[in-house]
């Protein structure tokens, strides 16, 4: 079990970049619409989106992407075996850089999973 926050790092976000989406509406909404169609159900399902997604946050280091897309990933019902095999690919990838932020993606997964295991 770890102590990685990841439901406490994505509310603090949420928190955070509430004023931002009133002040720059335009700009955010387009953000999400971009997000919608980008993720959407198609050839590639939206599983594997969000796998490839969560790839290129451990990728770009960026802890709260790394959060959403692994609550994501557990909503579209990814096992930890599917998290696990493309994180592998990750660290083939990027190397010793991407394996530390795999870390950080392990420990959110058993964050967003404790509470369904509880």
């Amino acid at each position: 079990m770890s102590n990685y926050d990841a439901i406490g790092l994505m509310k603090n976000i949420n928190d955070n970049l509430g004023p931002f989406r009133k002040s720059q509406s335009d700009t955010m909404q387009g953000f999400a619409q971009m997000a919608k169609a980008a993720m959407a159900e198609g050839t590639v399902s939206m599983k594997h989106k969000e796998l490839i997604a969560l790839a290129i946050g451990v990728s770009q280091h960026c802890g709260g992407c790394i959060a959403f897309h692994v609550k994501a990933l557990h909503r579209l019902g990814c096992t930890r075996a599917e998290l696990e095999e493309a994180m592998a690919v990750c660290v083939y990838m990027g190397g010793g850089p991407n394996l530390m932020t795999v870390a950080e993606a392990l420990a959110a997964w058993d964050a967003i999973d404790a509470p369904k295991a509880a």
